[in-house]
């Protein structure tokens, strides 16, 4: 089980295994500031589909342990694509950026919920790695916490990846999709609610570029 202090596990040895790259996030914990900030993320308005070279689009959804809101947000874009007639056109997982849960299934609670919309959680948990920035167009990134990590990650390497905060795309006012896992049923029906409306509008804006 995840420990307490969540933000301290980020910056032990849980996190990604280079040497390296812990040196490089434990130099700067300071939170940055509003998402336009952030250099690897754009405005929902200004999305590209940059892989020219591919006819699909990848899409990787981040989260803190890849059981709770990853794997939703992964499922229910899976979804809404195949809802679309676009399965053809996409490419679609998710991953976590702590490893307290790899191979474990999506949390019971992200699966009840999941089942009650119809949309089916497949995946098991797994950790991001420096690969993923090379197959991936977009990641996705449930909060800010997140997102600073992967563009840590990709400020390492070559990657072209985009990198978003999902709710840049969700139109009701919010910035961060909060973790539920220490709270109730009640928590994550809210959270699915904040997926799907981002999702559906991270799916317009991918189908126009």
């Amino acid at each position: 089980m995840r420990g307490t202090n969540r933000v301290e596990g980020l910056w032990s040895s849980w996190f990604l295994n280079s040497d390296e790259y812990m040196g490089n996030l434990a130099a700067d914990r300071e939170w940055l500031s509003p998402v336009s900030r952030y250099p690897h993320s754009t405005t929902p308005t200004s999305v590209d589909t940059h892989n020219s070279d591919s006819a699909r689009t990848s899409v990787l959804f981040v989260c803190l342990g890849n059981i709770c809101r990853s794997p939703l947000a992964e499922g229910i874009f899976d979804h809404l694509v195949r809802e679309a007639g676009l399965d053809d056109r996409f490419d679609i997982d998710s991953a976590g950026t702590g490893a307290w849960h790899v191979g474990e299934r999506p949390d019971a609670r992200a699966a009840m919920v999941a089942t009650k919309h119809g949309v089916e959680l497949g995946s098991r948990a797994r950790q991001i790695t420096s690969d993923d920035l090379d197959r991936f167009d977009y990641v996705i990134a449930m909060d800010r916490e997140n997102l600073r990590n992967v563009s840590r990650m990709v400020d390492s390497s070559d990657s072209d990846a985009e990198v978003h905060l999902l709710r840049e795309f969700d139109e009701e006012d919010g910035d961060e999709v909060p973790d539920p896992y220490y709270g109730g049923a009640s928590g994550f029906e809210t959270v699915y609610e904040m997926l799907h409306r981002s999702c559906q509008t991270l799916l317009e804006r991918l189908k126009a570029a």
